[in-house]
């Protein structure tokens, strides 16, 4: 499936959600939705557990 799809149809749920559950149906979906994203990511081995975790470079 490609992003476009997955897109589209991720914009429908939240347009869904928004219309008959109204900001705050809006809003879990939306979390939600990202939450999948990150998890989903990271079983792909897109993302490590490290990179929530490392600490930031102080470099000006």
């Amino acid at each position: 499936m490609s992003r476009a799809v997955v897109g589209m149809i991720a914009g429908m749920a939240l347009g869904f959600a928004g219309y008959f559950g109204g900001f705050g149906a809006f809003v879990l979906v939306a979390a939600l939705g990202a939450v999948g994203f990150v998890v989903g990511r990271f079983l792909e081995g897109d993302l490590e557990a490290g990179d929530f975790f490392r600490a930031r470079d102080r470099r000006r």
